[in-house]
């Protein structure tokens, strides 16, 4: 009876693990048919905020479509690469500091493997505690600048009328951004947001990320706010 039990927990475990697999599948061709449409639907003039750019993979076709891109990367690694991406673009406008709701300093930490692996590494880079498999050491962290996101979504609207493309990729930190932009009507001034939520990377957030799904559910249609990008 104990074999059957720990062969059927395998079994189990093992279809969970296909299920998760085959979900994060379908995300990343929803996310990658979603991109497609985005590209066509930008022109020059178009203003787009690409929050999370880590090496450029998304950056590069965004800036050729002729939008002015403004491209947010804390790690000095993937900073660097990204430059080397998007060199002799001129309609790119790279930040190497992290986005928030309000300006300042703040502590980037990195995934406990990054010396081993800097390039996979460097995608889980955060500003956020508590993340699974991150080095907290206070030697190891790094001080980088922290730009206020709801300032800039705002001037933007402003001269503009409004950010044509916002793409949130910000291991966590996207959390209280999202947060602040429900409450204060910023998904109004922009055309599509799009956003991956990493709850499962911050197990004591996941209430607060409930929460929000359902806030954001309730008033945004799909088209206008998604949270399943990847």
């Amino acid at each position: 009876m104990t074999e059957l039990s720990e062969d059927f927990a395998a079994l189990q475990a093992e279809h969970d693990k296909l299920k998760r697999r085959a979900a994060r599948n379908e995300r990343t061709q929803f996310a990658r048919g979603l991109m497609q449409g985005i590209l066509s639907m930008l022109r020059p003039g178009d203003v787009v905020l690409d929050c999370g750019a880590n090496v450029g993979a998304v950056t590069g076709p965004l800036a050729e479509t002729g939008a002015t891109v403004h491209a947010f990367e804390p790690d000095p690694f993937a900073f660097a690469k990204l430059s080397d991406r998007v060199a002799g673009m001129e309609n790119v406008v790279l930040h190497n500091a992290a986005v928030g709701v309000a300006a300042g300093k703040v502590h980037l930490m990195r995934a406990a493997n990054f010396d081993a692996n800097p390039m996979a590494g460097s995608v889980k880079s955060t500003v956020i505690t508590g993340g699974r498999n991150i080095d907290e050491a206070q030697g190891a962290t790094i001080e980088v600048a922290m730009i206020a996101l709801p300032d800039l979504i705002r001037e933007i609207a402003a001269d503009k009328g409004e950010v044509a493309f916002l793409k949130m990729d910000i291991e966590g930190a996207e959390l209280a951004l999202l947060e602040h932009m429900q409450a204060h009507g910023l998904f109004d001034l922009v055309r599509l947001t799009v956003a991956e939520t990493h709850e499962n990377k911050f197990r004591e957030l996941r209430p607060r990320f409930v929460a929000l799904r359902a806030a954001v559910a309730e008033h945004h249609p799909v088209t206008r706010v998604n949270l399943d990008w990847i």
